[in-house]
């Protein structure tokens, strides 16, 4: 996975903006991104948490995420 990719669309958000991330905007192929759709999913990723529902692509019979929608987290200080 590109991380500075994953990176740099995360810093573009507003705080607690929905955005959309998939494979081909990390350089990643369809299965990859699945298996990493799927540990967002469980655990969220840095600097985000997952939403909605997972756009499937059919690839030999099976279903994979190829896109993912996504919130930004944000921090509140005091």
């Amino acid at each position: 996975m590109n991380k500075e990719a994953l990176a740099a669309i995360v810093a573009r958000q507003k705080p607690g903006a929905k955005f959309v991330v998939s494979a081909e905007m990390l350089g990643m192929n369809v299965v990859d991104f699945d298996l990493q759709a799927k540990l967002w999913a469980e655990e969220n990723g840095p600097g985000f948490t997952t939403t909605g529902v997972p756009f499937r692509k059919v690839i030999d019979g099976q279903f994979f995420n190829s896109k993912t929608d996504l919130t930004e987290k944000y921090l509140i200080c005091v």
